[in-house]
């Protein structure tokens, strides 16, 4: 594991065994955002949606709140609903929107809204330090898996 990581979740472990966390398992908070999101951009935009749930987005509406480009605001929502963390409502323009596959789902997310308001640096850096979507995709080919 890459060592900004190794430091993310170390931190985040020593956290826990304090027990200053009220929003849950920081380490379980800290692997979703590893696992789940690939830029600021994707964590921001799901942030915004999950913060605004009744509300639904255009691409061009949520690109102009995120400062991005609404080229880059639509490959983020793509993403993010690939990941089946928003869901798309067809239409001219498309809009997009946070609705929860399940109550854990929507804690979870709750928790890396409370955890990235209060340790922005942080998560960013962990975000900004992993291998690119691509990488992961390629190294996650070669894993050896036990035949059943």
């Amino acid at each position: 594991m890459h060592s900004i990581l190794q430091s993310a979740f170390r931190k985040g472990s020593e956290a826990n065994r304090r027990g200053d966390r009220p929003e849950g398992s920081v380490d379980e908070v800290l692997r979703f955002i590893v696992e789940e999101l690939d830029s600021v951009p994707d964590l921001e935009a799901l942030l915004l949606l999950w913060q605004h749930r009744s509300k639904s987005w255009s691409a061009a509406d949520l690109g102009r709140r995120l400062y991005i480009g609404e080229e880059q605001t639509q490959a983020v929502l793509d993403g993010l609903c690939r990941k089946r963390l928003v869901t798309v409502t067809p239409g001219d323009p498309e809009t997009y929107r946070y609705e929860a596959r399940s109550a854990e789902q929507d804690a979870m997310i709750g928790r890396v809204e409370a955890i990235y308001r209060r340790e922005i640096v942080r998560i960013s850096t962990l975000i900004h330090g992993k291998p690119s979507a691509a990488i992961r995709d390629f190294a996650r080919a070669f894993r050896f898996t036990k035949e059943k």
